[in-house]
C-alpha cells in the first residue's frame, strides 16, 4: 500500500518589474495569493508545493499586464476573507484600468458610505494583489497611500496603467 499526499496549496516565486512575487494556488489550482515577499498575509498550509505549473497561465497574463498588452485577467480565483473583505476585493476589480477609486468611493459603492476605513482594512488584507487591483484605489486627496508592495511599486503601476501619461 501507498502513501497518498494531498496537496493543500502550491506557491512559485517569480521576478516582475516591481520586483519578487509569491503566487500562491489551492490544490484545484485556482490563485489564493499574489503577494510581495514579506507580504504579512503571506501563510502557506502544511504539505505547500513548489511548482511553477499550475502558475503557467498567472504568469503568461502578468507578463501580459507587464508589456502593457492586457488590461484585465482571466484566472480561476479562490482569495478567502471575510464576507466583507470579499466584497470590497469583488469592487476593485470593477475599477477600469488606468483609473482609480477612494476608498469612500468603494465604500459607497458597497452601500457603505461610512466604512471607508473598513474599505482601506479590506485593501490591505487583499491576497491578490495586481489581479484584484488594490492598487487602483487612493485617498481622499488624490494622494497614493499605502500598499502591500510599497508606493514605488503602486506608483510604477498606475503609470504602467496610464500608458505613459504619469498619473502622479
Amino acid at each position: 500500500m501507498t502513501e497518498t499526499t494531498v496537496v493543500s496549496s502550491y506557491r512559485h516565486d517569480v521576478d516582475s518589474p516591481i520586483g519578487p512575487l509569491v503566487l500562491l494556488a489551492d490544490a484545484d489550482g485556482a490563485l489564493t495569493g499574489l503577494l510581495y515577499p514579506g507580504h504579512r498575509t503571506i501563510t502557506l498550509a502544511e504539505g505547500s508545493v513548489a511548482d511553477p505549473a499550475p502558475f503557467r497561465p498567472v504568469q503568461g497574463q502578468l507578463e501580459e499586464y507587464f508589456a502593457g498588452e492586457r488590461t484585465d485577467f482571466d484566472l480561476p480565483m479562490a482569495p478567502r476573507g471575510t464576507p466583507f473583505q470579499r466584497e470590497a476585493w469583488a469592487q476593485l476589480r470593477l475599477i477600469p484600468y488606468g483609473q482609480t477609486r477612494t476608498y469612500g468611493q468603494i465604500a459607497a459603492s458597497l452601500g457603505q458610505p461610512g466604512a471607508a476605513r473598513a474599505v482601506g482594512l479590506a485593501n490591505n488584507r487583499n491576497p491578490i494583489s495586481i489581479i484584484v487591483p488594490c492598487h487602483r484605489v487612493i485617498g481622499s486627496t488624490g494622494a497614493l497611500t499605502g500598499y502591500g508592495g510599497g508606493i514605488e511599486a503602486k506608483k510604477y503601476l498606475l503609470d504602467l496603467e496610464s500608458r505613459g501619461s504619469t498619473l502622479f
